[in-house]
């Protein structure tokens, strides 16, 4: 597997999985009706930021995008967000792009980073960012309607560098 930039050829992979995960309604809060063009331009970073692709031969397996948490006086904490394809879940896509973006942000010189709202029912990728070094600083109870659980919450992670 390889880890590499986002090009313009990838969209329409990283578009079925990013509309696959967030048609779910499982680990993001984003709108399941968006369109494709909605998708990419929430997804696809402009620098400083960076979206990235995991990739075997001609395939992409999943996906990240990378950043500056919040401007101004926040600007010194990056943020992350990653989206794997539901058939190569299990095999280490997602940490590897976890740890490529942590090491990203670190060679850059954030003093951490953190994930705004991380669905606490998704154990695998608590536990990911727990193996990483994050950890859960807050909860915001119900904050995320899950479609067979209910209202759950969302956790606040942060992992200091």
């Amino acid at each position: 597997m390889l880890i590499r930039e986002f090009v313009e050829a990838d969209w329409p992979q990283v578009w079925e999985i990013v509309g696959a995960v967030v048609r779910a309604e499982e680990t993001f809060p984003y709108d399941p009706a968006m369109t494709a063009g909605q998708a990419y331009d929430m997804w696809v970073e402009r620098p400083p930021g960076l979206t990235v692709v995991a990739v075997e031969g001609d395939r992409v397996l999943g996906t990240a995008k990378m950043g500056t948490n919040r401007p101004g006086p926040g600007s010194h904490v990056s943020t992350a967000s990653f989206m794997v394809a539901a058939d190569a879940r299990g095999r280490g896509v997602g940490t590897a792009l976890c740890r490529h973006a942590l090491g990203w942000a670190r060679e850059r010189g954030y003093a951490g980073m953190q994930f705004n709202a991380v669905v606490e029912t998704n154990r695998t990728a608590v536990e990911l960012y727990r193996r990483r070094g994050f950890e859960v600083v807050g909860t915001v109870p119900g904050a995320f309607a899950h479609p067979s659980l209910g209202r759950v919450g969302l956790h606040v992670m942060y992992c200091a560098f």
